[in-house]
Formats: structure tokens, C-alpha cells, sequence
């Protein structure tokens, strides 16, 4: 059987993010007949403009996204959480995939959710607004993964997020029930 392909797009662009490191974390933990890819590339699509957005256009950086987007069976959101929501270059992501309208690279396929950041609250609104936004966008958001990781700083400290047994067991979760959820699609 061929793994099942999750595409990992981060809320954040800092190479040392909280959020990078638990897309690092789910990638190396990823169950077996699963390929989890971080997409790179968001620091390089342009702002969601529909007058550019046109049949036939190249769009430098929004094409490889919505390539990958295509490719993928499901998709893994990590955010942080930026003055109280996801951070815009998630959102434009989201903005990207899901056009064109009802027929986007996101439509119908599993899409599940894991925020952080060092606040006690661990990023709860920015994980709210993500779920609701991919949801629009026609992603089928996993009900059942709600991991939000909050006070970071303390969890952490200067390690990596793959130091903490806990935080691997509830990301490898995670990612188990997203893959699950997109093996079900498969088989109905």
C-alpha cells in the first residue's frame, strides 16, 4: 500500500519556532505507512490577490504550494498564535489552497490541527481560527485532534520539543488520527 502523505505547513517562519520543532517532532514520529513533508515555502507566496489568480497564470511560490497541497492526502497545520489568531502567512496559506472555489487543493481531504506557544492558553484562539478557516476552505478538519500546547517556555526551555515524552506521544497521536482519517477516505 502507498504511505499516506501528510503535508505539514507551520504558522511560523523563524527557524527555531516552537511550532517548526513540533512539525519536526511529527515528522520524525510519524506512524508507519505515513510520509509527513514540512512545505518550506511560505516565507515566498505572495498574498492571496485574485486578479493574479487567473487560469493559466505562474504564481511563483503559490503554485508549489497548491502542488504539494494536491499531492498530499492530508495535511497537518502547526501554529502559534499571533495577537490573539493564526498568523497571516498560515491564513494566505489556507487562502491558496482552497482556490479555486470548491475545487481547491484542500478540498475534502483530512486536515487536523496542533498550536503552541509559550502563553498558558497555548495558542486555543489561533487553533480555533485555523480549524475554522481550512473548514471553509473545504478541508474535512479531524474533530478528534485538539492538541494545543501552551506554556512552552517551561515544557521546553532550550530543549526540543522531542525531548519531552509527553509532547511526543500527543503529537504521534495526532498525526496517527489524521493519517486514520485519511485511510477511512480511502476506504468508503
Amino acid at each position: 500500500m502507498t504511505d499516506t502523505r501528510v503535508l505539514v505547513l507551520v504558522g511560523s517562519l523563524r527557524a527555531g519556532s516552537v511550532n517548526r520543532q513540533l512539525a519536526e517532532t511529527a515528522v520524525a514520529h510519524a506512524p508507519e505507512g505515513a510520509e509527513l513533508t514540512v512545505f518550506d515555502g511560505l516565507a515566498v507566496v505572495p498574498f492571496y490577490n485574485e486578479d493574479v489568480d487567473v487560469p493559466g497564470a505562474t504564481i511563483p511560490g503559490a503554485d508549489e504550494l497548491r502542488a504539494a497541497a494536491a499531492a498530499a492526502d492530508a495535511l497537518l497545520l502547526v501554529t502559534p498564535e499571533y495577537n490573539g489568531t493564526m498568523p497571516a502567512v498560515l491564513k494566505n496559506a489556507i487562502d491558496w489552497i482552497s482556490r479555486p472555489y470548491g475545487a481547491g487543493a484542500v478540498s475534502g481531504k483530512p486536515v487536523a490541527v496542533i498550536s503552541a506557544s509559550p502563553s498558558p492558553n497555548g495558542a486555543q484562539w489561533a487553533h480555533a481560527e485555523a480549524r475554522k478557516a481550512v473548514g471553509i476552505a473545504g478541508g474535512k478538519v479531524v474533530e478528534d485532534v485538539t492538541l494545543s500546547i501552551g506554556a512552552t517556555h517551561e515544557k521546553f526551555g532550550a530543549g526540543h520539543p522531542s525531548e519531552n515524552a509527553e509532547i511526543v506521544a500527543e503529537v504521534t497521536k495526532a498525526v496517527a488520527e489524521l493519517v486514520a482519517a485519511a485511510k477511512d477516505l480511502v476506504d468508503a
